[in-house]
């Protein structure tokens, strides 16, 4: 039987706001729960900032749900509001710190179901790097950051060095975008989420290979990128075209930009057939990994269906990109299919 492993979930544990004003009195982001307990905002100071489900706080109601839709096991990473990566590194290492222990506390109800990928305070490499490596050693199967810190991308120098840092303690990464590009533009319809968020995530992985970055990074790096790479596939041709035409696309990437594929892996959250079978012809079946981006409304809601039921994958795809990719890329051996 197919283990199903979903790589790419979120929590947000429930962070009152007097906690949360440790961080920032104003808008660090809180939990606000409705009397029935079943529903709740994220609270970012006095302002809503996203209505939001039980399974996103409570650990036993998300098993329940995994072992409704058939999912044996979760990885579970922060809601991106919660980085801090605005605020200054000596305040926010401690609001690392208290999240991911807060964290390891809500796997601790199903551990073997339940895991969980740290975060950071990218704005600081250094500190960056002693929590990722202490939160690993803590219980911590990886680090979840955002594709960029402010004006940052990730071939910026100092977010390189953190790659390398993560290859050589062989911490795996996931990059969730976050803080999407907009100038009032995309001001409605959700905008920013469906036309900037695969944007900053295809720029992430742009930037990554056209800086010449992974020459830098060891190939040992365990990368992710999630929803599906963004628009990174579809592209991929136009970004490869230009570095055969223009010696300013080839200044600093020596090779052709589809040679880079086999560094990184993406979530399956594509959401339509014809994209996942593009996204398998780019990036190959073993590095395409089950995520969903439970438990938000964006997500795919059927956790799975996708890739198990598409007529136009083989047997040894699908295994792959239901479980047995997850399982080799975040070190969970003997992981059981369980769930109903």
């Amino acid at each position: 039987m197919t283990v199903r492993i979903d790589m790419h979930s979120h929590f947000f544990p429930p962070v009152t706001q007097e906690e949360a004003a440790r961080l920032d009195d104003q808008h660090a982001p809180w939990l606000a729960l409705d009397a029935g307990g079943e529903t709740g905002l994220i609270m970012t100071g006095n302002r809503a900032f996203r209505p939001v489900t039980r399974p996103l706080w409570d650990p036993a109601r998300r098993i329940e749900e995994m072992d409704q839709l058939g999912i044996d096991v979760q990885l579970m990473c922060a809601t991106p509001v919660m980085f801090g990566y605005a605020y200054p590194a000596a305040t926010v290492i401690d609001w690392s710190k208290r999240m991911n222990d807060r964290a390891l506390e809500l796997c601790s109800t199903a551990p073997d179901r339940l895991k969980v990928l740290a975060q950071v305070p990218l704005q600081d490499i250094e500190l960056a790097c002693a929590e990722a490596s202490r939160a690993v050693a803590a219980g911590h199967h990886g680090v979840q950051i955002g594709n960029h810190v402010g004006p940052k991308d990730l071939d910026d120098d100092s977010l390189v060095q953190f790659l390398i840092h993560c290859a050589n303690e062989n911490i795996p990464v996931l990059v969730h975008p976050w803080d999407m590009m907009t100038d009032g533009r995309m001001k409605k319809w959700m905008l920013p989420w469906l036309v900037a968020m695969p944007a900053e995530t295809q720029l992430s992985i742009v930037s990554l290979i056209l800086s010449g970055a992974f020459e830098r990074i060891p190939k040992s790096l365990r990368l992710c990128f999630a929803h599906g790479g963004g628009s990174f596939a579809f592209l991929l041709g136009r970004v490869d075209n230009a570095w055969r035409e223009r010696d300013i696309v080839r200044e600093d990437c020596p090779n052709l930009p589809s040679s880079y594929v086999d560094r990184f892996s993406v979530d399956s959250a594509v959401f339509d057939e014809g994209a996942l079978r593009m996204l398998v012809d780019v990036i190959g079946p073993e590095r395409v990994m089950l995520g969903s981006d439970y438990p938000f409304p964006l997500g795919e809601q059927q956790i799975g269906r996708l890739i198990s039921d598409h007529v136009g994958l083989g047997e040894y795809a699908k295994d792959r990109m239901l479980g047995e990719n997850a399982r080799q890329f975040f070190d969970l051996p003997g992981i059981q299919a369980v769930a109903a």
